[in-house]
């Protein structure tokens, strides 16, 4: 039975068997001879971690003409605060219109918790309706109705006649899921429940000749997207791209294209798997177009499917002889330079192997989870990079970051935005692996990044200054420990 069928998606520790405790070397993930990095393993101790309600606002708030009303505390949610300065960006560099998202609550109390807040919820989706008239609205429960047994689902259905906006239940209860990666699965779930066709015999047909679908579940920002549809488009091919910023009308060509691409495949399996079962999609779920290699990589393979391949390669020549002429003055500043790699797990791994082209030395690499997809990735670093450096999955965990911080004193840290803090505070120069107004991907994204990382490293002095004025909350005696002390294995034991 497919997933799609259920009302909401299952976990990634169970769908994946994906986890969120691991450290050890890079060699061992790659050989295969992981011992905690096993779906049952914890940490015995745990500083913070993320709901999974975060990364999924950053999508449904993208989405145009859409309202995400919130089923939860009044606390619930208050991310979109910050979040929409991206939302605002994003709909400026689309469509020259400055423009909020627009999110709401149901704001629910004690008494709600006592009585259940299902009543609450239907006004606040007709109110919702009859205030902002839009075209989708996302009834996200979070936590509290999620203890208590709200029947989100069962409120949708009765309420659905009553208004005019497709309504799209989206599961988000935080407390389900150390591994935030399935809010990914969960809004992609919501979409394709209700925004596609039951049948692909029920489009129209649009396409103007081969047509991909280009995945952007918050992976990349228009500049990104930008790049790879100038690189598809050289090749012939028509783009669509899905579902950030996308019109909830339009979502159904997703089920017409001939093919279907991920530009993150921790983003996006779920969706592109339902594609192809569904409506006989196609799809390309490998290598992510971070770094020179793997942008080639990416290409070939879209090119392949098309019978494309030479055109495909004169293509990936030519980017590449103009790409190591825009390299060759920076590279000298990072030779010998060690470099550090934080983020979800597919953009730690390609952007060290992009860190690794660059002349960087790679000497450590934080993931946010593991699963399967990624395994392609650890290979390509041992080849590229050794296998002899620390690797660390944690979702979150800054106390396992500074610590091996201060033992492996890299001299660049790459970390996700609101990241870099740590590394901060101990001197080290910091740049942000991921802003949706920054060049990140193809081969525009690895002139822009090393162009970046020179002029931070030419001047590190910020950081150097902020550590004299600042420290770590961990006492002296922590940093002499084993980082990974309170990882503990399927069988019980610390590392």
């Amino acid at each position: 039975m497919s997933h799609f069928a259920l009302k909401e998606p299952p976990r990634r520790e169970d769908r994946l068997n994906a986890c969120i405790a691991h450290g050890a070397t890079l060699g061992e993930v790659a050989g295969g001879r992981q011992r905690c990095c096993l779906p049952a393993s914890e940490r015995s101790f745990t500083q913070n971690s993320i709901c999974l309600l975060l990364p999924a606002l950053g999508t449904m708030n993208s989405i145009p003409n859409s309202v995400v009303l919130m089923h939860g505390g009044l606390g619930c949610g208050s991310s979109c605060h910050g979040g929409n300065a991206a939302v605002r960006g994003g709909n400026m560099q689309r469509w020259g219109v400055v423009k909020d998202g627009t999110w709401l609550s149901t704001g629910l109390s004690e008494a709600d918790v006592i009585s259940g807040g299902e009543p609450k919820l239907a006004e606040a989706i007709v109110e919702a309706d009859r205030r902002y008239r839009p075209a989708v609205i996302f009834v996200v429960s979070s936590c509290v109705p999620g203890i208590i047994g709200d029947d989100v689902d069962g409120v949708v259905e009765q309420t659905q006649p009553e208004v005019k906006a497709k309504l799209l239940p989206v599961h988000c209860e935080g407390f389900k899921t150390k591994i935030w990666a399935t809010a990914y699965d969960a809004v992609y779930h919501a979409i394709g429940r209700t925004l596609l066709p039951e049948t692909k015999a029920e489009i129209a047909p649009s396409k103007p000749g081969k047509t991909v679908n280009l995945m952007n579940m918050s992976s990349m920002g228009r500049v990104d997207e930008l790049e790879l549809e100038r690189l598809l488009k050289a090749l012939g091919l028509a783009v669509n791209i899905f579902p950030v910023f996308a019109d909830p009308a339009g979502m159904q060509r997703m089920a017409e294209a001939d093919l279907s691409i991920s530009t993150c495949p921790t983003h996006d399996d779920y969706m592109l798997n339902h594609l192809k079962e569904k409506y006989q999609v196609p799809f390309i779920l490998k290598h992510m177009p971070i770094g020179i290699d793997n942008t080639g990589k990416w290409l070939q393979d879209v090119a392949g499917f098309f019978g494309l391949g030479p055109e495909a390669k004169e293509l990936i020549a030519q980017e590449e002889a103009e790409l190591a002429a825009a390299l060759k003055p920076l590279k000298s500043m990072f030779a010998g330079k060690k470099a550090f790699s934080s983020a979800g797990e597919f953009r730690a791994l390609s952007t060290a192997l992009l860190l690794a082209e660059l002349g960087f030395e790679v000497v450590g690499i934080r993931a946010f989870h593991h699963d399967e997809f990624a395994e392609v990735e650890y290979e390509k670093l041992v080849r590229l990079t050794g296998q002899e450096y620390p690797l660390n999955i944690a979702n979150c965990q800054p106390f396992e970051e500074a610590n091996l911080l201060r033992k492996i004193q890299p001299d660049v840290f790459l970390g996700h935005m609101n990241g870099n803090s740590t590394a901060a505070k101990l001197g080290i120069p910091t740049h942000v692996i991921y802003n949706t107004g920054l060049h990140y991907v193809g081969y525009r994204g690895a002139y822009e990044l090393a162009r970046r990382l020179y002029r931070q490293l030419k001047n590190p002095r910020f950081n150097a200054n902020l550590s004299r004025y600042t420290s770590l909350p961990y006492q002296e005696s922590w940093y002499w420990q084993n980082p990974f002390k309170y990882i503990v294995t399927a069988g019980g034991d610390s590392e």
